[in-house]
């Protein structure tokens, strides 16, 4: 089987990074983390990558002229790797439309949310503050609309009684872990 080159972007711990790194290391699953780009050098994802000798770049935003610039030198990277496939994972720009139709492959993303509930930030802690017995995570195409792509998959965890933030996103990253390797063997199958 002809793996497909997978780039994952990320811009912190990269937990999805590592979970994904171990998934593609399973003889059936169909691609390979080829490309690691970050957007900030001091990201601790990035020593998962170079444990495993996985290509890394840095391209810092405040660094480069300005989004499109940015934008463009990531693009170069992508293209220069043949890669078929983005997987945001933490990875706290937004995107815009031009990018996403310049690169030639699907872009995705996790949420820490039942989308379309609480598009953007503090996900858990609206949650909780609504009242809602389940939360989870989706996995989505990437349009120009932030977390409003189609959903490929989603998963589910309780909001228990005297969950705090903290404790509900443990749970939730639990589920996103498995589901950004299922997401991808859905698409790339």
């Amino acid at each position: 089987m002809t793996k497909k080159k997978i780039a994952v972007f990320i811009s912190g711990k990269g937990s999805n990074l590592q979970s994904l790194i171990d998934a593609a290391a399973e003889n059936d699953f169909p691609g390979s983390i080829n490309l690691v780009i970050s957007d900030n050098s001091k990201a601790s994802g990035l020593n998962h990558a170079h444990n495993k000798s996985i290509k890394c770049e840095t391209i810092e935003y405040q660094k480069c002229i300005n989004k499109e610039d940015f934008e463009q030198k990531i693009l170069n990277k992508t293209m220069k790797e043949n890669i078929d496939i983005i997987c945001l994972a933490g990875f706290m720009r937004i995107l815009s439309g031009k990018f996403i139709t310049s690169f030639n492959g699907p872009i995705i993303n996790i949420h820490p949310s039942l989308l379309p509930k609480y598009k953007g930030l503090n996900t858990h802690q609206r949650a909780i503050e609504s009242g809602d017995k389940v939360s989870g995570c989706t996995v989505h195409y990437v349009t120009k609309n932030v977390d409003d792509g189609e959903i490929i998959l989603q998963k589910s965890v309780p909001i228990l009684p005297n969950d705090t933030v903290e404790d509900l996103a443990a749970r939730v990253l639990k589920v996103e872990h498995e589901a950004y390797a299922e997401s991808i063997k859905k698409i790339l199958n």
